[in-house]
């Protein structure tokens, strides 16, 4: 069995990571929104990982961890950098732009079909019956949601088609991230200083492509602004990224990604309280059959007694 399926998501040391990162980016959505504005959202990406890298080096640096990388890791990290910290955030930082927060959300719950599908060709993940009908049924929810947002918004349908087009595009970067992240020349580096040059190099292409297409930087020198900043850079990014990628490396991208299809309902639940979000049957309905489909998917199955001779042996069936 491949080492991103030693484990189950439902085991402690898998669970507590998952559920703290997806409680942490349940709440990032409501802060984007506060990014955009004054400030391009190009260069507000770009603050981000700046503020996210410089966290990860010091960490790795308090643990007394080398921090030199060689030169097939360091190509590594320039790879992982611009899909993960550059194209996938700039695209849904545009999207954003277009679409309401909750529908990026809620579209960025697909992530769990390529994860699913790219985990299985690259990386050999095992895939189960259960966990596809799970998905599949968890994937119905997630349309449900869309549906809702996608009516409340009233949007136009250019908006619709352009926040959807670059959402997906994110979609698809973070899918290729995760998999690298189960790859074994990932697994040969420490997880907190590979992600430091990745947020370097990913800040590096931030900087570059927000310089070029919007002019030098700026910056909104105000509370609300700057706490996201920190907020975005050191939270959501430094510490709820290594906890991620190695829920990946313990169970797959696949079944990480649930963190994304349950990430949309907490954000519903943090606009509710802090926006006057108000939740429709479609909407409600929609999240309870998603949960229904995570349920379905990671459930273990019953032990099963097999008899030999006189013995008496229990079999358990491993969750991929």
């Amino acid at each position: 069995m491949s080492g991103a399926a030693a484990h189950s998501l439902l085991s402690p040391r898998v669970l507590i990571p998952f559920a703290l990162v997806t409680l942490i980016w349940g709440s990032t959505w409501i802060v984007i929104t506060g990014q955009l504005g004054i400030v391009p959202p190009s260069w507000s990406v770009t603050y981000r990982f700046a503020v996210a890298g410089l966290a990860m080096f010091a960490f790795a640096m308090i643990r007394g961890e080398r921090l030199r990388l060689e030169p097939r890791a360091l190509a590594f990290a320039v790879i992982l950098g611009a899909a993960q910290f550059a194209f996938n955030f700039n695209f849904v930082y545009r999207a954003e732009q277009h679409i309401t927060s909750g529908l990026v959300a809620v579209l960025f719950a697909l992530l769990i079909v390529p994860n699913t599908l790219l985990g299985r060709a690259f990386l050999k993940t095992p895939l189960e019956g259960r966990f596809l009908a799970g998905a599949g049924i968890a994937i119905v929810g997630v349309g449900m949601m869309i549906l809702h947002e996608y009516r409340a918004a009233a949007l136009g349908p250019a908006a619709v088609l352009t926040g959807t087009a670059f959402t997906l595009a994110g979609v698809m970067s973070a899918s290729v991230a995760n998999v690298m992240q189960g790859t074994g020349i990932a697994r040969a580096q420490s997880m907190t200083v590979m992600i430091a040059w990745a947020m370097l190099f990913g800040t590096l292409f931030d900087g570059c492509y927000a310089w070029i297409t919007t002019g030098p930087p700026v910056i909104e020198p105000t509370f609300a602004y700057l706490g996201g900043v920190l907020y975005l850079g050191v939270i959501a990014s430094a510490l709820a990224f290594p906890l991620y990628f190695n829920v990946i490396r313990a169970v797959g991208p696949g079944q990480a990604a649930w963190s994304s299809v349950l990430v949309p309902i907490i954000a519903m639940g943090f606009s509710t309280a802090f926006e006057g979000y108000r939740w429709s049957p479609l909407s409600i309905a929609g999240g309870v059959v998603a949960l229904v489909g995570l349920v379905i998917a990671v459930a273990k199955r019953p032990e099963r007694p097999t008899v030999s001779g006189n013995m008496v042996a229990v079999t358990v069936d491993r969750p991929e």
